[in-house]
């Protein structure tokens, strides 16, 4: 199902690019490093083996000359997050990451305090001197891969490195001065069960590392583990043990001092991902590099991923002038997508400046439901999925995102249009909002009937997928966010 029809794209001549402008005040930037040791057997994003020298150099004096443009273009936009996603990007020399951060600042004006995150796999991890210099660099966060902490199954995720390797990189990263560094973790691989999920997590938290990103394990179209998978080779965990691997995970980590704050995200008090909430909260990024997405006041584009298209971009001074412009439909759909996404949940007023749409009487029968079965909870003007909500959020979102389109296409309320009169209408208070749900909704998780209910929710015959909680049904371009998959 599409989130919205593509708008037509708007086109730069090449000698006058198209001039950007944040809308916010602020921006986010993430820098795409495609280099890999090996692709893994599960990976589909935008990777390649590591080249010879010549190859990586012609990457970053490519990446430098893109930066520069952006600078030029965009007079010195405040940043306050910077990400490098990947590939692996810890295979870079540290002092080229240093490089690359003195020209960011030098085209833009990095604020005191960003954030500057850095997706590391265990194997590159290894010399002391490299993370010294690399901490020194400006690099502050670190997001290890490591996915799982079975050899067995690392060996057929296709992951380079061993369990031994992953728990020696943490440590010698905590030594050399690092203070946020987060893990990557799989669940639901090929013959795992429930009680080596939990074994795992226990020895993990043990580390007491800053930040768990713990996704489900999703099937690639077309990747060697998909294919492995559809002809029987290997098989995946019964719905039910995978289910239990969400729900039993989560509550385990909570009970370990974690914050649940978004789908597959738990954090220690503070040391939440800065930069993937500003991508959940819907804030304009700007991505570098082959592959790179980015949202720019309304307007959003991709890199290509062939690296000779990128750099023929760049030196032609190309890259971005094909955007497209997010429609009011596309805006609306990812505002929910995105925000339900996050412990926060989805402010009701925030749909109404969008829409001019009141939430609660759009969504009422279904809203209804989701509270009756503990899948949904709302207060304080916002509403938040429970965790068995997030466990079938696949299904929820899919009805909230056939309803909304149905909905969009209808008059709506000319004292609070969509985007043109943002901010000046008035959400209900908690009393309107607990009324139009039948009662006095309070702070309730459920879970008891989450699997059962994603047939009521969604009119289809068979539960929600508990193997993808972590990925929406249908989705926006995908920001370039972080989780380690080289």
């Amino acid at each position: 199902m599409a989130i919205a029809k593509r708008a037509a794209p708007l086109r730069g001549t090449g000698q006058r690019p198209v001039i950007f402008k944040s809308h916010n005040t602020t921006m986010l930037l993430y820098i795409h490093v495609p280099f890999c040791r090996r692709k893994c057997r599960y990976c589909a994003f935008h990777s390649l083996e590591m080249g010879t020298a010549s190859t990586v150099r012609d990457y970053v004096e490519t990446l430098l000359r893109e930066l520069a443009l952006w600078g030029d273009r965009m007079g010195g936009v405040p940043v306050t997050s910077i990400f490098f996603g990947g590939g692996t990007p810890s295979l870079l020399p540290a002092r080229t990451i240093g490089t690359i951060l003195d020209r960011v600042g030098k085209a833009f004006a990095v604020q005191p305090g960003a954030e500057i995150s850095m997706e590391a796999n265990p194997e590159s991890l290894t010399r002391p001197s490299e993370l010294r210099t690399l901490l020194k660099a400006g690099v502050n966060r670190l997001s290890m891969g490591v996915q799982c902490l079975d050899d067995a199954m690392l060996h057929t995720l296709g992951r380079p490195h061993r369990a031994r390797e992953a728990l020696d990189a943490f440590r010698a990263v905590r030594a050399a001065g690092f203070q946020n560094v987060g893990m990557d973790l799989i669940w639901g691989l090929p013959g795992q069960t429930l009680r080596q999920w939990m074994q795992q997590l226990k020895e993990v938290v043990r580390l007491r590392p800053d930040h768990l990103s713990c996704y489900g394990l999703t099937l690639e179209p077309g990747t060697p583990l998909e294919d492995d998978c559809a002809t029987g080779r290997l098989g995946l965990p019964p719905e039910r043990a995978q289910a239990a691997m969400f729900m039993d995970g989560a509550e385990l980590l909570e009970t370990e001092g974690y914050i649940h704050y978004e789908i597959s995200n738990f954090a220690r008090m503070g040391f939440q991902c800065r930069h993937n909430l500003g991508y959940w909260e819907g804030e304009d990024y700007l991505g570098l590099g082959p592959s790179a997405a980015s949202t720019l006041g309304g307007l959003r584009w991709n890199n290509p991923e062939d690296h000779a298209a990128w750099t023929r971009q760049v030196d032609e001074g190309r890259v971005g002038t094909e955007a497209e412009r997010l429609t009011p439909q596309t805006r609306v759909l990812e505002l929910i997508m995105l925000r339900l996404r996050t412990a926060r949940g989805l402010r009701v007023k925030a749909y109404r400046e969008l829409t001019g749409r009141d939430f609660l009487r759009d969504h009422k029968r279904l809203v209804h439901l989701l509270h009756r079965e503990g899948l949904l909870r709302i207060r304080d003007g916002y509403l938040r999925l429970t965790r068995s909500g997030m466990l079938v959020s696949n299904s929820i979102l899919e009805r909230l995102f056939e309803d909304t389109e149905t909905l969009m296409a209808l008059p709506v309320d000319t004292s609070a249009t969509p985007l043109a009169k943002a901010g000046k209408a008035v959400a209900p208070d908690a009393g309107q909002i607990d009324s139009q749900t039948g009662g006095q909704i309070g702070d309730q998780t459920g879970g008891h009937a989450a699997e059962n209910v994603a047939e009521n929710v969604t009119g289809q015959d068979n539960p929600a997928d508990a193997t993808s909680a972590a990925a929406p049904p249908s989705s926006p371009p995908d920001p370039p966010a972080g989780r380690s998959h080289g």
